[in-house]
């Protein structure tokens, strides 16, 4: 855990920016479960036969970095540990609705803290105003909204906004629900379209990190397995700001895979700088 917190402090101090142009830090939050034998793992039973631990991440959409994780048993709720999370004030963080949580979004609004998210099915509201939106765009509407369900009346939840989008691609209709008034309705159903980026990265350490096998077999074992592949993200990452060289993470982590046991310097090895000669080569070369 510190030595994901010291890598991730590294990364930062590299200059990375979101790809939105307000200056509000992002943030997407979700978890995803690392499934595991129940044969082999009985001690993680999660439900139905299967076995699996969960690994929550608020993802930094500044260099797409891991700033927050926490590994728990299967059957742990996302929002009971998205509770946990300590977001810096004015950031955005966007969430699917497994994090719908009336209490924690007054917090949050208490904080200035915003929040965009999907409204549920069930949700029961009142339109306070309207505002035009261009349809263009595939935005459908943009209303401030009260909730008049019996626990948000009673927890005094404050007006929200909601937003109607339509993709142009898929012709799916989406509504999302935010406490941000500031930022244009494109932008904010533009938030939520880019928390995609949080999916990528579990699949991405689940193919690359090696985290779908395990060595050992006692939880700890698992812990220390995925704590290791957090840490080679972020060893990653932090090598791809420094070398400035447009790698990608897939072929840097592959370029490292097949150098493992070479001693070279490692920015000229990512510049494609041809090895130094050695002190016995230096002398064959001489002789010649």
């Amino acid at each position: 855990m510190n030595d994901q917190r010291f890598l991730y402090a590294r990364c930062q101090s590299r200059p990375s920016k979101h790809k939105f142009r307000f200056n509000n830090p992002l943030y997407s939050l979700d978890a995803s479960l690392i499934d595991l034998s129940l044969k082999i793992f009985p001690w993680a039973h999660y439900a139905l036969g299967k076995a699996a631990m969960k690994l929550h991440v608020g993802l930094n959409h500044s260099g797409n970095l891991p700033a927050f994780a926490a590994i728990t048993d299967g059957k742990v709720s996302d929002i009971e540990i998205g509770r946990t999370v300590q977001f810096p004030k004015g950031s955005i963080v966007a969430i699917d609705k497994g994090y719908i949580d009336y209490r924690w979004f007054n917090l949050l609004d208490s904080k200035g803290i915003f929040f965009v998210t999907r409204i549920r099915r069930n949700v029961i509201w009142r339109v306070i105003e309207r505002r035009d939106v261009d349809k263009r765009s595939g935005l459908t509407s943009d209303q401030t909204i009260e909730l008049t369900g019996i626990k948000p009346q009673k927890l005094g939840l404050p007006l929200l906004r909601r937003i109607g989008y339509r993709d142009p691609e898929t012709g799916q209709h989406y509504e999302f629900l935010t406490n941000n008034f500031r930022l244009c309705a494109q932008t904010i159903a533009a938030i939520y379209k880019q928390r995609w980026q949080i999916e990528l990265f579990f699949k991405w350490i689940k193919q690359n990190l090696k985290i779908k096998s395990f060595v050992g077999h006692s939880k700890n074992a698992i812990l220390t397995q995925i704590w290791i592949a957090l840490c080679t993200y972020l060893l990653l990452a932090y090598i791809k700001f420094v070398a400035k060289l447009g790698w990608s993470l897939q072929a840097l982590l592959r370029l490292l895979q097949l150098n493992l046991f070479m001693r070279r310097d490692l920015i000229a090895l990512l510049r494609g700088d041809p090895p130094p000669l050695d002190a016995d080569q230096q002398r064959q070369l001489c002789l010649i």
